[in-house]
């Protein structure tokens, strides 16, 4: 099963050689786990790989339901799944990607932005449709108290820790995609960096039992950066379209200002209410620390200045074609304390008085 077209052999085990069949070399291991499935001796080791571990049966009014944990041995599920992703990674790039990229002959710059917004698109909208799927079915957006309530969630349905774990896979699959897909130094740094933030908020939301959150809040981001990628995509396909850019600069204010407000909501005031406040890493209880942590967030956030627009593609300094899109930064959210307020109290109907938030703004 040949993912690119080679016109040209190298030797063995080389470095050449791995790039260009990296993607055939997953695909062999994997193949070689699917076929362990078929014999009883390797039938359990390769279960390892495929499906999540760690099931308990907890009892519910109706009977008993399987509810999973997090432990060592997801490290090895993540490791199945990362092979899984490159492979899907190299189906999106060849089959779709190249073939627009040659009608559209990019430049060298432009060609490699395409192929990041491209893979991103792709795995923004399925996390988008599967992310709000779970939310749905588990009824986080019907009952925001859910977010919080009965913490810590340790026990996680099988689709929420599927998740999960295919998010850990695709983000750790990124830093190996860099090389193999010979990203030009410059963008290195830049995709390193939200690749390593990605990395720390889903880990820190699955590690600290903080999965609902995690879940809402990945909703509203991955909705922003789909449009935002989408934009990029459209303007390589047509330079003067700049219509998506400004319903992205529109968007992203908005869900900053949710994802800030839920975040400082469930953190700082609903954690803050559980009876259990004892730090117990055994229990998988670390709502002391998070307390701290989302009274520092909200803190640092309330005094971060408005966030700037990142260029439009193409965009060079002094261009007043490009200035005129995205040459200027957000409005600032100076609506937060009425807008906090508002949900603290639909919330929190029983609170005698309203939330009161004060913030030294330096816009």
């Amino acid at each position: 099963m040949a993912f690119r077209r080679r016109t040209k052999s190298y030797p063995l085990f080389s470095q050449e050689f791995v790039i260009h069949n990296h993607a055939d070399i997953g695909f062999c291991l994997v193949l070689c786990v699917l076929i362990g499935l078929m014999f009883e001796v390797t039938a359990k080791t390769a279960f390892l790989f495929i499906l999540p571990q760690y099931n308990v049966s907890v009892p519910t009014a109706d009977g008993e339901t399987v509810h999973y944990h997090y432990g060592p041995k997801d490290l090895v599920t993540v490791l199945f799944y990362i092979f899984i992703t490159i492979i899907l990674h190299a189906v999106v790039q060849e089959y779709i990607l190249d073939k627009i990229s040659k009608r559209l002959h990019l430049s060298k710059v432009k060609h490699s932005k395409f192929n990041e917004s491209g893979q991103l698109v792709v795995f923004h909208l399925s996390s988008v449709i599967w992310c709000f799927y779970v939310v749905v079915t588990e009824g986080y957006l019907t009952n925001p108290r859910s977010l919080w309530e009965d913490y810590p969630h340790v026990y996680l349905p099988f689709q929420v820790k599927f998740f999960y774990l295919c998010q850990l896979a695709y983000w750790l699959h990124a830093p190996p995609e860099l090389y193999f897909q010979k990203v030009r130094k410059e963008e290195i740094p830049r995709q390193l960096q939200y690749i390593c933030l990605y990395l720390v908020h889903i880990a820190g939301a699955y590690l600290f039992n903080l999965s609902r959150l995690g879940l809402v809040l990945l909703l509203l981001q991955y909705s922003t950066e789909f449009l935002f990628h989408t934009a990029r995509l459209c303007y390589f396909a047509d330079e003067n379209n700049e219509k998506l850019f400004n319903a992205w600069a529109a968007a992203f204010g908005v869900t900053r200002l949710f994802i800030l407000t839920l975040a400082v909501l469930a953190i700082g005031f609903g954690l803050a209410r559980v009876e259990n406040q004892a730090f117990d890493p055994e229990k998988g209880n670390f709502n002391t620390l998070l307390c701290s942590c989302g009274t520092g967030a909200s803190t640092g956030a309330s005094r971060a200045p408005s966030a700037e627009c990142p260029p439009r593609p193409g965009w060079q300094p002094g261009s007043s074609r490009g200035s005129r899109v995205l040459g200027r930064s957000l409005p600032a959210p100076r609506s937060l304390s009425s807008l906090g307020a508002c949900l603290h109290q639909a919330l929190f109907p029983e609170s005698p008085a309203s939330l009161q938030v004060t913030t030294k703004t330096e816009w």
